[in-house]
């Protein structure tokens, strides 16, 4: 997807791997110590896009627990990524409703571009 080839992307992922140390969040609750590499969307990107760039939305994940998170033949969410939604919730939905539903897909970053196209 060109959304993650996207410099604002970058800039995001690079923050949001800062802000957890670099650590998987995942492993971190069970005890273990994993280097992050993956910032993963709890919400998922294609279905709310509106909270694209939100921290909120946003955790350092190992590959080993990102591939955990999805269902990769079906697209869908793992019980363990629904786990996630559950528990951001409060965070995210509350905090960060979409601000116009009809265009919640047109997430432009800075200069105006789509993201998504």
């Amino acid at each position: 997807m060109r959304f993650y080839k996207k410099q604002s992307w970058e800039r995001k992922r690079a923050v949001i791997l800062r802000r957890d140390e670099y650590l998987c969040q995942e492993c971190k609750r069970y005890g273990r110590s994993a280097s992050a590499n993956t910032v993963h969307h709890i919400y998922p990107l294609e279905e709310y896009p509106h909270l694209a760039f939100v921290s909120d939305n946003l955790i350092s994940l190992c590959a080993a627990c990102h591939e955990r998170m999805h269902d990769r033949q079906t697209g869908e969410l793992t019980e363990r990524g629904q786990q996630w939604m559950r528990r951001r919730s409060h965070l995210v939905t509350q905090r960060h409703p979409p601000s116009d539903l009809k265009n919640a897909n047109a997430v432009r970053d800075r200069r105006g571009v789509n993201l998504f196209q």
